[in-house]
């Protein structure tokens, strides 16, 4: 699978530990979510962490109980 859609990321260049917070508390994903916000391909990237499994950061504008819950979703619909 390409990963040519991370060239595009507004994360690019940005220094990393932003989109792993220190603790679970939303409020410490906030800087990171606000970057996700502005980003191009921002569904792409959250499509490659849920399918993936990512477990620790933020992907996509989602933390990890937010990727959980989308894939909870997906599947009572599916």
């Amino acid at each position: 699978m390409s990963q040519s859609w991370r060239q595009q990321a507004a994360c690019r260049g940005l220094d990393p530990n932003i989109f792993y917070p220190a603790t679970d508390d939303e409020a410490d994903a906030d800087p990171a979510k606000e970057v996700c916000a502005q980003c191009p391909i921002r569904q792409a990237c959250l499509e490659h962490a849920l399918t993936r499994r990512e477990k620790e950061g933020i992907w996509g504008g989602a933390t990890e109980k937010e990727r959980r819950r989308i894939i909870r979703q997906r599947r009572r619909t599916a």
